[in-house]
């Protein structure tokens, strides 16, 4: 059997799979946790994390608080420079560690041998000349090769993300939506390199493990149904639906409630806040160090203030209806500075300037 193939087949069984289970299987248990996908390069530089004066390990630290899932990016051949270091080597290391710990693996694979969101979805060096079809295969193959390694080396993941912050697609141009790139042949060439990405999922991983499509605009109802209407139309099977929201870009609390609501009654999929953050200080920023105003929240840029944001936003995801809404994973709380390599998060991480817990783990328990 061919890929294409293959391809045409999975989704014809998916769909056969549910429509003979009728009642959709019981809801599994909600996903709280994190991005820890900088842990190792951090612990290299000789960073540390520490609770109540003493260091730990910062995944018992997590799991201490309740936490369930950890995610990890993965980039095609990244450079290694600074926080550019998920090849496949690394993050085998980190998988393994964390499924060790007791604890559950979401892969986030870019598909791209840099950070990919919605304004850089670069295609990898090795992939840049390769037509459409190509393409397609070169992305089938890369997947399933990277999840038959993690199978061999006893660290698959629960959950894959099929790309990361796919709003206006990705593998630019050829998978790239929206603006001038908003045609119907453009989102026909996305739809086939997702379903390729899916397929590669299944073929190696197996039906135990969920697939996950993630677009970035939590706040936002139109654009997510922009996104999952014309996604739908290209016949894409997959399980999760995953959001960002970052409040001083995505909208108020009211404006997720309102897209949790309107994506779970249209999709009828499960949901998951997959990457948040939010400010525990304005000192030493870089992707926030602005207005507090600008949070759209009545919490403010302290301590007890990004507990609180978290452990409101946790309320909200649980009370998504019909029990759609299935997990918050934060992103790098761990991303503090050390020598070698500064960090622009470091005030919105879950550890303070010093490694020290902030009170914002606690909000994960019960």
């Amino acid at each position: 059997m061919n890929r294409r193939d293959f391809l045409v087949s999975v989704a014809a069984s998916a769909l056969a799979t549910r429509l003979a289970r009728g009642a959709a299987p019981a809801p599994e248990p909600f996903l709280a946790g994190a991005d820890v996908s900088l842990l190792q390069k951090i612990e290299g530089l000789a960073g540390t994390y520490k609770e109540a004066g003493k260091p730990r390990d910062l995944l018992a630290i997590l799991k201490g608080h309740d936490a369930t899932y950890m995610r990890l990016r993965l980039f095609h051949t990244p450079d290694g420079k600074g926080p550019v270091c998920n090849d496949l080597a690394y993050t085998l290391k980190l998988a393994r560690r964390i499924k060790a710990a007791g604890l559950h693996l979401v892969l986030d694979i870019h598909y791209s041998d840099t950070w990919a969101d919605p304004q850089h979805q670069t295609t990898p060096k090795a992939w840049r000349d390769l037509a459409p079809a190509k393409l397609e295969d070169a992305v089938f193959a890369y997947t399933r090769e990277t999840l038959a390694a993690m199978k061999a080396a006893d660290a698959l993941p629960e959950i894959v993300q099929v790309g990361n912050e796919i709003t206006p697609g990705f593998l630019w141009d050829t998978g790239r939506v929206g603006g001038k790139f908003d045609t119907p042949e453009q989102w026909q060439r996305l739809g086939a390199l997702v379903r390729a990405g899916l397929g590669g999922v299944r073929e190696a991983g197996g039906a135990g493990v969920r697939t996950m499509i993630h677009i970035d605009p939590g706040g936002s109802a139109a654009v997510t149904r922009w996104f999952f209407d014309h996604l739908a139309a290209e016949k894409a099977e997959f399980d999760l639906i995953g959001l960002s929201f970052y409040p001083w870009w995505h909208g108020s609390f009211d404006d997720l409630r309102a897209n949790l609501a309107a994506t779970a009654a249209r999709y009828r999929k499960d949901i998951v806040v997959v990457e948040t953050g939010y400010p525990w200080t304005r000192e030493r920023g870089g992707l926030f160090n602005g207005d507090p105003a600008k949070l759209k929240t009545p919490y403010p840029p302290t301590p007890d203030g990004q507990r609180d944001f978290l452990a409101e936003l946790l309320k909200i995801v649980r009370s998504t209806p019909d029990g759609h809404g299935r997990g918050v994973l934060y992103w790098a709380p761990e991303w503090i500075a050390v020598k070698g390599m500064d960090s622009p998060y470091q005030n919105l991480a879950l550890f303070d300037f010093e490694g020290n817990a902030l009170p914002g783990i606690k909000a994960f328990e019960g």
